[in-house]
């Protein structure tokens, strides 16, 4: 018998099933302006650096250990492949490319989203 399982978990009905260490992931949309801490407006226009993207995990292989369907993660937008299913568009990243998971705590509700 085989240890391997015959399909990956996805919260849909997508049709792929994930290999190994691989993740699929929906990226967040980016709005045209963002708010600094104290509320003035960055615009679209203005580069930042190099900033990370968060998404969330729709599926994951069988070779992947610390993260789960539903978690929200951080990744580098530059070092990723798209891939297009039943017209949305996902990021396939390996475990290995994630920077970070969102706890899901906030010290302030109110306050913007979660930067590092």
């Amino acid at each position: 018998m085989s240890d391997v399982p015959t399909q990956s978990p996805v919260s849909g009905d997508l049709p792929i099933r994930m290999l190994g260490d691989r993740l699929l992931v929906a990226p967040e949309k980016q709005g045209s302006e963002r708010h600094s801490g104290s509320g003035i407006v960055i615009p679209a226009t203005v580069r930042l650096g190099h900033r990370l993207t968060w998404g969330t995990v729709v599926a994951l292989g069988s070779a992947v250990h610390q993260v789960g369907l539903g978690d929200r993660v951080l990744f580098d937008p530059e070092s990723r492949a798209e891939v297009e299913l039943d017209g949305t568009s996902y990021v396939l990243l390996h475990e290995e490319d994630l920077h970070a998971v969102s706890t899901g705590r906030r010290a302030d509700p109110g306050a913007g989203g979660l930067y590092l």
